[in-house]
């Protein structure tokens, strides 16, 4: 018969590694750059945007639409780099192991 007292004590073990990760990762930074380098975006390790900077060369009222790309294409490295760090945080925590759901961050 399956020891449930050890199992929930390694299920609590777990949690708390999990909620140690995700402290970790919310002071982790990543950054992204666009337009070489005239847009920069900042994310924590949860992909949660800590800090945009803009380059007066690029602020141009006549050319908005340049500027919305340059920060788009910033701000979806920028959280695909913090995704990345979360895999391996993850996969640190779990052995190695190919989980089948996504986690919430």
């Amino acid at each position: 018969m399956p020891d449930f007292s050890k199992m929930l004590e390694q299920a609590q073990a777990m949690q708390g590694k999990l909620q140690q990760m995700q402290d970790d990762l919310q002071h982790q930074r990543v950054a992204a750059a666009s337009g070489g380098g005239a847009v920069t975006v900042e994310a924590d390790g949860k992909g949660n945007i800590t800090k945009i900077s803009i380059d007066r060369s690029v602020v141009n009222a006549d050319d908005v639409a340049m500027l919305e790309d340059l920060l788009l294409v910033a701000v979806n490295q920028a959280q695909e780099k913090a995704a990345d760090i979360a895999k391996i945080e993850m996969a640190k925590m779990t052995g190695g192991l190919n989980l089948p759901f996504k986690l919430p961050f």
